[in-house]
């Protein structure tokens, strides 16, 4: 009787009706990582139907876990938000030059960029493009992320409190400046990482003034 009812468990679905799909996985990271890898895979075109494919899931689970598609963007973006937020605290804190931390709080942007480009277009792009909630989330980042550079600013050179919006509108000022330069290396590929580095902090040093 167990044999036969462990048969009937794994016996072929009959002609014409479609096999059940493999039990996929069930906590809200391996989801995520599904998600990432058809991002990786299919850049800005990726749909909800590849993620939950690809994930062993129906959409309608994928949903029910993220709310809708904003709810799996933002998801996306808050995961490498606060990577990238550490990032830029340890290069503004680093034991080194003025100019090597400039370098290295650069580089932690340009770096998120260059490892995950299909990505990156993904939720800044597309996710903007589409979903009012992303935009929200991104340009909060974007504030948060000025935020962390005026605070360093101001630490590196000593500026009083009252100086503190020109902190502010310097670091806003570079955040915009090197995602911009970001997206058009991005496309172009002129050079490596490390020389649009160079060439961004040389402009942040006054380059332009004395060329």
């Amino acid at each position: 009787m167990a044999n036969q009812a462990q048969a009937a468990t794994t016996a072929p679905a009959p002609p014409g009706r479609p096999q059940a799909r493999r039990r996929g996985p069930r906590t809200r990271t391996e989801l995520l990582d599904a998600a990432e890898r058809v991002v990786l895979r299919d850049g800005p075109s990726a749909s909800m139907n590849a993620i939950a494919t690809e994930a062993g899931i129906t959409k309608p689970i994928l949903y029910r876990h993220f709310g809708d598609k904003a709810g799996l963007y933002v998801a996306l973006a808050d995961r490498h938000i606060e990577t990238l937020l550490d990032r830029l605290r340890e290069a503004l804190t680093r034991p080194a030059t003025r100019r090597a931390r400039t370098e290295a709080a650069i580089d932690s942007w340009l770096r998120l960029v260059e490892g995950n480009p299909a990505l990156y277009r993904f939720l800044v792009h597309r996710g903007q493009a589409e979903e009012p909630e992303v935009r929200d989330r991104v340009a909060m980042f974007q504030r948060r992320l000025g935020d962390a550079l005026a605070t360093g600013i101001a630490a590196e050179l000593g500026l009083p409190e009252d100086q503190w919006p020109r902190a502010q509108a310097w670091a806003h000022g570079i955040v915009g400046m090197v995602q911009a330069a970001g997206d058009w290396w991005l496309d172009e590929q002129p050079f490596g990482r490390e020389d649009l580095t160079r060439h961004l902090a040389d402009l942040i040093d006054g380059a332009y003034a004395h060329a």
